[in-house]
């Protein structure tokens, strides 16, 4: 099993867009093949600051999913609020 730790920051005046968008996109991957969970984080001193972290069964699992297509279409109205690109860690234990 793997964790995915993805770190966002989001342009101000834009976290209920944010919130809209993670939410289908969550949905959706708990439909995709090798998830298993999902949690969603906000930093306790600055509410732009997000954090969402997955579990995979595998590492190939995720990987699939974080090159596909859908994904990508997905994540295109998140990633254009980001002020940064997404950071994203891949984690094991």
């Amino acid at each position: 099993m793997v964790h995915v730790l993805i770190e966002r920051h989001l342009h101000e005046q834009m976290l209920n867009t944010y919130i809209e968008h993670s939410r289908k996109a969550l949905q959706r991957t708990y439909l995709v093949p090798g998830f298993i969970s999902g949690e969603a984080f906000a930093d306790i001193s600055d509410e732009n600051h997000r954090f969402l972290l997955c579990k995979w069964k595998t590492l190939e699992d995720w990987r699939r999913w974080a090159s596909s297509g859908e994904r990508l279409e997905l994540l295109a109205p998140i990633h254009s609020i980001l002020k940064q690109p997404e950071k994203v860690s891949v984690l094991e234990n």
